[in-house]
């Protein structure tokens, strides 16, 4: 620092901390000091030391009192929040064994009405039996044993709620699946559902109430149980429908090669009915039968060849046509899938192909519907 520099620091101290002096009387005696601007500016600097390290230390002592005090109260809110879980969780469980109690006098008697129950569930199960997926879908999941009695029974109770309403939308959701099957083909679903389960205890009670008594269980679960087996009835029948009706493919491998309609005729060129579906396919494919049924006509009959017809109950009868060779005779009883003959192109035909036709009550139906509706069915 230069002398100029140092010169005008100390006349600014010097304005600022001007020379003083003190005198102190004391047993008679006069005393005099000098306060220099030095000793004043040290004075000060010494006294602001001071003054800032009490103030850091008075903030000190009050963040970690704060901070103290701030953990306290939510280590209290913790304690607090836990003690109100507790007792919230000790509440709902002194209500539910109450509940319990009243509902059912004892833990005996509640035990009695699981069992119970479970005997209704059994009534309904044991009708999926041989019901495709529906083992798998049904099965039911274990129950913890270690749980205390009333809690065990609670998980009881909850796994039978879970089953009936497992079997309701199982059973709902298959009968739905099979009743647009039906629509598809243009069929009433509603007069072809019956006949699935006879002499069941479970649809012969006129409603839910009666049911319950039967059952001898609540009325709600006795609901639940009583849709469950409507529904399944229903799905049993409409199975058993389609399984006599032509919902199966006559040949596979082929193609569609002329619709149900008027169309053109390939021979005459003008507008004409075709009563049936044309599929075309290799030479001597294999033509299967679409429903079981009896063979009313095996033979040459005029513009369709060699053919076979089959009655297969209910007013429905299929028709097929132009085929090469012929495996069946008339009046043999055939399965559904039974090999009927092999395409061919006799009668009056442009080429190798098969005619099928499907009546009912004998009036035409379009098979398009009936092969779409089949398709449907085999993805159940």
């Amino acid at each position: 620092m230069s002398k100029k520099s140092f010169g005008r620091l100390r006349d600014v101290l010097e304005q600022t901390f001007p020379e003083r002096h003190l005198y102190i009387r004391s047993g008679g005696e006069t005393r005099g000091y000098v306060l220099s601007s030095g000793k004043q500016f040290g004075f000060t600097v010494l006294a602001s030391v001071v003054v800032t390290w009490l103030a850091i230390s008075t903030g000190a002592v009050a963040f970690i009192a704060l901070s103290e005090s701030a953990s306290e109260r939510q280590i209290s809110m913790m304690k607090a929040q836990s003690e109100r879980w507790v007792a919230d969780r000790q509440a709902r469980l002194d209500s539910a064994t109450k509940q319990l109690t009243q509902a059912s006098g004892s833990l005996d008697e509640l035990a009695s009405t699981v069992e119970k129950r479970h005997g209704a569930l059994i009534h309904i199960l044991k009708d999926f039996k041989n019901v495709p997926g529906a083992s798998a879908t049904l099965s039911p999941a274990a129950v913890d044993e270690a749980l205390p009695p009333i809690e065990r029974i609670y998980a009881v109770r909850a796994e039978q709620e879970r089953m009936v309403g497992k079997a309701e939308n199982f059973a709902k959701s298959r009968a739905e699946r099979l009743r647009l099957a039906f629509r598809l083909a243009g069929l009433n679903p509603a007069a072809y559902a019956q006949g699935g389960s006879s002499a069941n205890p479970l649809l012969e009670a006129k409603d839910s109430k009666e049911l319950a008594q039967y059952l001898d269980v609540d009325e709600g679960f006795a609901s639940r149980i009583r849709n469950a087996a409507i529904n399944l009835n229903d799905m049993r029948g409409l199975q058993k429908s389609s399984e006599t009706l032509p919902f199966n493919r006559p040949a596979y491998n082929i193609r569609t090669t002329s619709g149900f309609g008027v169309r053109f005729d390939p021979f005459t060129g003008r507008p004409k009915s075709h009563l049936g579906l044309d599929f075309a396919g290799p030479y001597l494919t294999p033509i299967y039968s679409s429903a079981p049924g009896i063979v009313s006509f095996s033979g040459v009959r005029s513009g369709y060849g060699n053919a076979v017809e089959i009655d297969h109950g209910n007013g429905f009868k299929t028709r097929y046509a132009h085929m090469q060779s012929l495996s069946v005779r008339t009046g043999q009883r055939v399965a559904v899938g039974q090999r009927l003959g092999a395409m061919g192109s006799t009668g009056r035909s442009t080429g190798v192909h098969l005619h099928y036709e499907v009546w009912l009550n004998g009036r035409p139906q379009n098979p398009a519907r009936f092969v779409k509706a089949g398709d449907y069915v085999q993805q159940n």
